[in-house]
């Protein structure tokens, strides 16, 4: 079906507006469909003229335009015309629907601990014409009021105040203007918490078979979810509008969560069934802020067209951080950001796909969802930081709060974001916004032993970025020096610098966006200094540098292993502790290593786990990001037995049972597991946690038979829902010989796009990442992708995350060039 064009919908924005949307939905005829009936209210510019709605139905029963029939075979392609138009109009369209397995449109899972059924509506990015009838683009917004059939045993959520009218019948109060993609309903057996904040009713809701999770977690929630409030109202100025504030944590999710206003989604994995890290609980607590300041960003004012986007997600992933960091207890929330969204921001920005962080290209809808990656997040959190740090926060906070309030309920573009930031600062912004904003790339600083700091630009894609940033120096833990100015030019000499410092380190602070090349002094004394400097910032500025080093083939893989086994186990921050070890993990070792010598690695690796594990204090988050790590790598057989018993379990892990899973995930991958041991483990947990995983399990035993059989589930199950997929396809490249991979290499660019006939492109995109042959590190691989990436029959999204595994694989092979 044709995605709707920047174009088409100028011309239908300048021509309709939508006035009100009535939906009706009735979810109580069986596990495959559900009835939609539309009727929506618009106003045309230029009676007489035609235009189109979006509808994607499995049948339709009824259509009337103005009280005039249409057939239904007018629909052709997903899109119904409507002609002769009148000033003001009625469109109302009775039409049957599918329910979905893949995560997109009106998703309905049955939760295999129960058997309990749950339906949750992801709209993102184009999915509303699978639910309802509706001019789907985000300029053209409406107040909805819907109403529910449910079985009578379900609660109905929403994104207006949900009351049950009868049995089974439900009523959602009618809504501000929303855009499509905003609208959900979420309908199941779910059980719920309530309190309440500053006249905001609050509520968090699960499958009922989580309920213990629910209410142990609630409490954390709540608090975070108050602090976040308080924040937002003191930062903007701008009440939150939207009524009750309602969270779901559901099955399935594709994402980490969705902002529907009122009514935000989140994959229920977050509502930890085991031990919980404080960097997990930071990641969900920032997740519970980033959503909520998309209330602002993103609900109140939405971006005209998808190019805009980072008018959502930018200003989302800046103000969760800015709210975590100093609203709640999470004050050092910016390591994790630098250490988890900046490395993602900088894989982006490496790979051929790199984009501006605004006014990226977006002429359809579909093409859009290239864009919401790192750059959009984590590189426009960071230009968000340099923009504070060039006009102040005050006059920053002063622009957002103008913006907001001149384009509430409204849309909103970069030229008149940047209006009301120059208008607050008295400073025109164009020079800077072509620089940060309108061009992409991402530059590199390095800081010399003459104390001479220089920026490299890529290229590809000149600019002169001006970077507000400082730099440092550390000898044997302590900061001797710390020079904070603005670097806008390609070399500049730095007062201050003491070049006998042991660390010489650019962007000490982690203020700007750019990677960092450590000088050979600094690389050689890490082993010894990094586990002396006592401020994780800077610590998270070095780590980083050695993996951007890694990855850009200019720091040797086996000279950052060395760094690692000598100074991970000494690494106090459990959010660099277990981001930096899976770096190693999951791709450094196995693409980065010859496999000649990647079980050495993975055998030093278990060895620094095991130390940090026996010096960490028993139940605490060390120990658990140590032993989680240990679990992964180690191959004493003697230890992996006794856990997956639940004998001599670390503190704090007994009866956890993703942690037993974990376990299991190791001994398959060391050919270890059977199926009575599978079967033992599927039996023990019955939940779909547990599903996944031992789904998962039995794709990652090496072996031939085990690989086909996995392959085959992936590329012929029509059954399998995406999160079943995921976990096939992690499995599947978790472990095994390159020879038994190897055949998947050549199947992976023929089979794959092909699951676009029954996949949603959101969902397939992630299938297409995770299931990339990223062990087989050979120039035929990369022959192979590139001539997929060709091919019209490969999805956009698909061509996306092929191109972008395809750079990885790439930086791996340019790194065993020059190194090996």
């Amino acid at each position: 079906m044709p995605s709707l064009t920047r174009d088409e919908a100028r011309q239908r924005a300048q021509l309709i507006t939508v006035t009100r949307m009535e939906v009706d939905l009735d979810l109580d005829r069986g596990a495959e469909h559900f009835s939609s009936t539309t009727r929506i209210r618009f106003s045309c510019s230029t009676p007489g003229a035609q235009t189109f709605l979006d509808l994607r139905a499995v049948s339709v029963e009824a259509i009337e335009l103005n009280g005039t029939r249409i057939e239904p075979g007018a629909v052709v392609d997903g899109r119904l015309p409507l002609e002769g138009l009148a000033a003001d109009n009625t469109v109302e369209v009775t039409a049957t629907m599918a329910f979905s397995r893949d995560g997109q449109g009106l998703h309905r899972s049955t939760d295999p601990a129960d058997g309990e059924d749950y339906v949750y509506g992801h709209l993102f990015l184009d999915a509303a014409p699978t639910v309802f009838a509706c001019f789907d683009q985000p300029n053209l917004k409406a107040p909805y009021a819907v109403t529910v059939r449910a079985p009578e045993e379900w609660v109905v959520l929403g994104n207006g105040r949900a009351a049950q009218t009868g049995a089974g019948e439900w009523e959602l109060s009618e809504t501000l203007p929303l855009a499509t993609y905003f609208v959900t309903v979420c309908a199941g057996p779910y059980v719920s918490v309530h309190d309440e904040h500053d006249g905001i009713p609050l509520g968090i809701h699960a499958r009922r078979s989580l309920q213990g999770e629910l209410e142990r977690h609630a409490p954390q929630m709540f608090e975070v979810t108050k602090q976040s409030f308080d924040h937002y109202h003191r930062t903007f100025d701008v009440r939150y509008p939207f009524g009750d504030y309602d969270q779901v944590f559901v099955p399935e999710f594709n994402a980490g969560a969705m902002e529907n206003p009122g009514c935000v989604t989140f994959r229920d994995p977050m509502l930890f069934r085991g031990a919980a890290t404080r960097e997990q609980v930071l990641q969900r607590s920032n997740t519970i802020a980033h959503e909520m300041a998309h209330m602002w960003f993103g609900d109140l004012v939405t971006m005209r067209w998808w190019d805009d986007l980072w008018l959502n997600e930018s200003f989302a992933e800046f103000m969760a951080y800015t709210a975590t960091s100093r609203a709640t207890e999470f004050t050092d929330s910016w390591v994790e950001f630098g250490i988890v969204r900046k490395q993602w921001g900088y894989a982006a920005e490496r790979a051929p796909s790199t984009h501006p962080v605004a006014g990226s290209p977006a002429p359809d809808a579909q093409s859009a969802l290239a864009n919401f990656d790192g750059i959009s997040y984590a590189k426009g959190a960071s230009v968000l930081r340099q923009l504070v740090a060039h006009i102040g926060e005050e006059a920053f906070n002063a622009g957002v709060t103008a913006y907001l309030r001149s384009h509430a309920h409204g849309n909103g573009e970069l030229s008149e974001f940047l209006a009301a930031m120059e208008q607050a600062a008295g400073v025109e912004l164009d020079a800077w916004s072509k620089a940060w904003l309108e061009t992409a790339g991402v530059d590199v600083l390095a800081l010399d032993r003459e104390g001479t700091l220089r920026r490299t630009t890529p290229d590809e894609h000149p600019a002169d970025r001006p970077h507000a940033l400082d730099v440092a120096g550390f000898s044997e833990g302590s900061e001797v020096f710390r020079t904070t100015f603005t670097l806008d030019r390609d070399e500049a000499e730095v007062d201050g610098v003491d070049t006998g410092a042991a660390l010489l380190l650019p962007n000490a602070g982690d203020l700007t966006w750019a990677q960092v090349d450590l000088d050979e002094s600094t690389l050689a004394a890490l082993p010894r200094e990094l586990p002396l400097v006592e401020d994780a910032t800077p610590r998270t500025v070095l780590w980083g540098g050695v993996l951007t080093g890694v990855y850009r083939a200019t720091v040797d893989p086996r000279v950052a292993l060395d760094v690692f086994t000598s100074v991970w186990p000494r690494e106090p921050h459990d959010a660099l502790m277990a981001r930096v070890a899976m770096a190693f993990t999951d791709r450094i070792v196995p693409q980065f290593l010859p496999e000649a010598v990647a079980d050495e690695a993975r055998s030093r690796i278990a060895d620094a786990a095991l130390t940090a594990f026996d010096a960490a204090d028993p139940g605490s988050d060390r120990a658990l990001v140590a032993a989680r790590v240990l679990a992964a790598t180690t191959t004493d057989e003697d230890r992996l037995g006794a856990w997956v018993s639940g004998r001599s379990l670390p503190e704090g892990l007994e009866g956890d049972t993703d942690f037993r899973w974990a376990v299991v995930q190791t001994m398959a991958r060391l050919g270890l597991a059977d199926d009575a041991l599978l079967a033992d483990a599927e039996a023990a947990d019955t939940t779909l946690s547990g599903r996944l995983a031992g789904l998962s399990a039995r794709a990652a035993r090496p072996g031939a038979d085990e690989k086909a059989w996995a392959w085959s589930e992936i590329t012929t199950n029509r059954e399998r829902s995406n999160y079943e997929l995921n976990a096939l396809a992690t499995g599947l490249w978790s472990s095994g010989s390159v020879d038994d991979l190897r055949p998947y290499a050549g199947r992976y660019v023929t089979d794959i796009p092909r699951l676009a006939e029954w996949v949603g492109a959101d969902a397939l995109d992630r299938v297409a990442t995770l299931a990339f042959p990223s062990r087989v590190v050979e120039p035929e691989t990369v022959s192979l992708v590139r001539g997929a990436l060709g091919r019209e029959d490969v999805p956009w999204g698909v061509r996306r995350s092929m191109a972008d595994e395809l750079s990885k694989l790439e930086e791996a092979l340019a790194s065993r060039s020059r190194w090996s």
